[in-house]
């Protein structure tokens, strides 16, 4: 079964408070979720139309099991924190097995 994967790139960041409360409540959701953090924030090296902001990968054990995760209450109440303090592109994808 192919894994499951989030990935998501932060164009702009414009409440970092409220960010970093997000990441208190998305940290436990996405483990809870069966999430294992690849990336965050580290090195980057852009091409084309690339962004050096924030880059985040997420992976799980299936596709399912990373939409799933997305739409749990405790992942929602994440993302009501991070509402508005950040413009991100944000994906979930499945993997080649």
């Amino acid at each position: 079964m192919p894994k499951g994967y989030w990935v998501s790139v932060y164009h702009a960041v414009s409440d970092p408070e409220r960010l970093s409360a997000y990441d208190k409540l998305a940290g436990p959701a996405v483990r809870a979720g069966g999430g294992r953090l690849l990336s965050r924030g580290g090195r980057v090296v852009t091409h084309e139309a690339g962004t050096t902001q924030r880059v985040i990968l997420i992976e799980f054990d299936s596709f399912e099991q990373a939409v799933s995760a997305y739409e749990s209450e405790a992942y929602r109440k994440a993302l009501v924190v991070l509402s508005g303090a950040v413009e991100r592109d944000f994906r979930i994808i499945e993997g080649i097995d």
